[in-house]
């Protein structure tokens, strides 16, 4: 479907459904649940995505498409429940054609699920186990297409480097350069959310919070990897943050997390009496986050390493500057810039290059919000990539989203 045709259906799309807010009150109401004298509390919500997108080839990120136009439509179902005051609990799943917007047939996926216990009576601590997103950094808690200003994520949770976790490289191309066809073979240095499995506990004292958490895949790790059915605890990752609030415009933290980054599957490339659990992703970020009235800005940056067989260890740098602005209550501007670099390497024959190219990407965003159930998003980005003959490509995608 072309993208100007997407955009007009979300357009005709979305007004009835801003003018039917008692239709939405309705199923919210016939969507929750009480019993047991009010103990035990349900509720089922859910968001309806259509996305289109017109991009450059290859395509950015996280976007894998054979053409240059994509629809992607997306179905969010989230049943969260309660028991008592200390034990709550979530699922949440999704129609759509694979986590990351593509061209495949439409599937059923169960992305997250977690049970979180409130073991003291003073409520400082939590404790998280399942399938869930990653603790380390900020992006993660504005993730969902309705939170998100942007269609995408930014630049370090989408940008695909060198890195094939299924295969270590035989010779330096690999390495040094994707190919078109094989995009989806390398990872990036945080996979989106990171839903992998485990457990996590944070808490909050005074100005100070904190978490930790203990997973069956580290934060660079494909989709395939979350479910502890595909793979288990043989070499746990861990992350952390720790955040300060000094008042209520700022938030300001540092993250860390440490992982085994190839599969199983990369065994018999890996050199003689190594294992896949060798070869180390270690992560150090930093992030900032300020609001004031109707201005929101968010600031992340990540230093991750590699250990790569026969290469050695190669560094990457990556992060954003986010900023969002409300125009009115239903119309908001947002910007933002996106960076990354990579460290040389040393290659006989070669000398001294960079195992990646460096990148720059800047994301406009405007959205208007018919009400609280409906959302319309237009972004224009403009990416360049150091070395590249083609210059500066330019993606635009849209998304339409209802809420109920």
């Amino acid at each position: 479907m072309k993208p100007w045709l997407a955009w007009l259906l979300a357009i005709c799309a979305a007004a009835p459904a801003a003018a039917s807010e008692a239709w939405f009150d309705r199923v919210e109401r016939a969507l929750t649940f009480s019993a047991c004298e009010d103990r035990l509390r349900a509720r089922l919500t859910g968001v309806l995505s259509l996305e289109g997108y017109a991009v450059d080839t290859p395509p950015p990120g996280l976007v894998f498409a054979d053409g240059e136009r994509l629809f992607n439509p997306r179905l969010m179902l989230l049943l969260q429940g309660q028991w008592g005051g200390r034990v709550t609990g979530f699922v949440q799943a999704r129609l759509d054609r694979g986590f990351d917007p593509g061209d495949g047939p439409l599937e059923l996926r169960l992305d997250e699920y977690a049970l979180l216990f409130i073991p003291w009576a003073d409520r400082k601590i939590n404790v998280q186990v399942g399938q869930f997103a990653t603790v380390v950094g900020t992006w993660v808690a504005r993730h969902d297409s309705w939170d998100n200003p942007f269609v995408n994520a930014p630049l370090p949770y989408e940008n695909l480097t060198g890195i094939n976790d299924s295969a270590a490289p035989a010779t330096p191309h690999p390495l040094l350069e994707i190919e078109p066809d094989e995009r989806y073979e390398y990872n990036p240095v945080i996979w989106g959310p990171s839903y992998a499995s485990g457990a996590a506990v944070s808490g909050r004292w005074g100005r100070w919070e904190a978490a930790a958490e203990v997973k069956n895949a580290g934060l660079s790790s494909r989709p395939e990897s979350w479910s502890v059915h595909r793979r288990n605890f043989s070499r746990p990752a861990f992350g952390a943050r720790v955040g300060f609030r000094p008042d209520l415009r700022w938030n300001v933290g540092v993250s860390a997390a440490e992982s085994a980054y190839f599969l199983t599957a990369a065994g018999p490339t890996l050199p003689a009496g190594r294992s896949w659990r060798d070869y180390r992703e270690t992560v150090f970020g930093a992030d900032a986050g300020f609001a004031w009235r109707h201005l929101q800005i968010w600031a992340e940056v990540f230093r991750a390493r590699f250990e790569v067989p026969v290469f050695g260890a190669v560094r990457t740098t990556a992060g954003y500057v986010e900023t969002k602005y409300r125009f009115s209550p239903q119309v908001y501007g947002a910007w933002r810039w996106n960076r990354q670099t990579f460290s040389a390497l040393a290659l006989p024959g070669l000398g001294r290059r960079p195992w990646g190219a460096d990148r720059n990407r800047i994301d406009t965003a405007v959205g208007y919000r018919f009400g609280p159930h409906v959302e319309l998003k237009f972004q224009v980005s403009a990416e360049r990539a150091a070395g590249e003959p083609a210059g500066t490509a330019w993606h635009a995608a849209s998304q339409l989203n209802v809420r109920f």
